[in-house]
């Protein structure tokens, strides 16, 4: 059995599709399906990350309304 991500994303490149039954080779192809998503997932996660770490950034840089309106 897996224990990591990455061993399981290693044994199910490793799988030779060829000794597969047909429904073998479909499980194998959701699988593989399965792991494109979940990378893609992982890249837009981490962009949205890095977003998010932009914009605190910039609030903690400017200056709160408050500071700067004027009270009537």
């Amino acid at each position: 059995m897996a224990n990591t991500m990455s061993d399981t994303v290693e044994l199910v490149y490793s799988i030779d599709p060829d000794t597969l039954t047909v429904d073998q080779q479909i499980a194998l192809a959701q699988a593989y399906a399965a792991l494109a998503q979940a990378e893609r997932l992982d890249w837009i996660y981490q962009r949205l990350d890095k977003m998010h770490q932009l914009l605190v950034a910039i609030n903690v840089r400017l200056p709160s309304p408050s500071a700067t309106s004027h009270a009537a």
